[in-house]
């Protein structure tokens, strides 16, 4: 047996609101494979986006462990996650996150300036990354003079320049039309095939379909958790 990438034991999330407690998520167990392609789902309030920002190193469970790589994340300090996510985590958002005064290829090289990459190197490896989404004669466009789709393309591409673990989609395709959500998710699709491990979290069943297993929240809890045989 292969260890999990992700393993998340007895994972409980609490916010206090005023005099309130607040439980996004009330026990959450699960482990996802090297390679495996996950799609989360669940209605609004299901804890899916906590579940995601925990993932992401972007914020710490109230309780429980979680091991990314074997490292146990769950109790890190700010600076620690920050390191994990620059080195583990490439994040496409659906608001593509893309600063508006620099070029794609800027945009791309940024997360290996703070890995501490030289200029070279760096400008080397964003060209690479564009090519491989297919961007490689908008490299000098600032994002208003790209499409949506070329957009969420560069920042698909700055999420694999570090040559993360995993990378993490939320709701990729939320700001996009039909046609262009079907390139992006195709895009995806080669990217896991490449052997990337992909989280997606999706309200969106014919995105979802495009996973492998579908892990369905509600209430803060699993509700369901189906791999690819049994979705067909």
């Amino acid at each position: 047996m292969s260890t999990p990438i992700i393993k998340v034991e007895d994972l409980a999330k609490i916010y206090q609101v005023g005099s309130q407690e607040v439980h996004a998520l009330k026990t959450v167990d699960l482990e996802i494979e090297k390679s495996e392609f996950v799609a989360l789902m669940g209605p609004s309030g299901s804890g899916k986006s906590t579940l995601m920002n925990i993932l992401g190193c972007l914020d710490t469970p109230s309780r429980g462990k979680y091991l990314l790589n074997q490292n146990d994340v769950s109790h890190m300090d700010d600076d620690e996650l920050a390191d994990i996510r620059n080195r583990e985590i490439g994040f496409v958002f659906q608001t593509f996150n893309l600063l508006p005064r620099y070029s794609a290829l800027e945009n791309v090289a940024l997360p290996l300036i703070y890995k501490g990459v030289s200029k070279d190197k760096r400008i080397q490896r964003a060209e690479e990354v564009l090519h491989q989404v297919g961007l490689q004669d908008r490299m000098d466009h600032k994002p208003n003079e790209l499409s949506g789709g070329q957009r969420q393309r560069v920042a698909v591409a700055r999420a694999l320049v570090n040559k993360p673990s995993i990378i993490l989609a939320d709701e990729p395709t939320g700001n996009l039309d039909t046609k262009t959500s079907y390139e992006i998710m195709a895009l995806i699709d080669e990217i896991h095939q490449a052997g990337n491990t992909i989280i997606l979290v999706t309200h969106e069943e014919d995105i979802a379909e495009h996973a492998k297993r579908i892990v369905r929240l509600r209430d803060g809890v699993v509700e369901s958790d189906t791999k690819e045989a049994s979705l067909a």
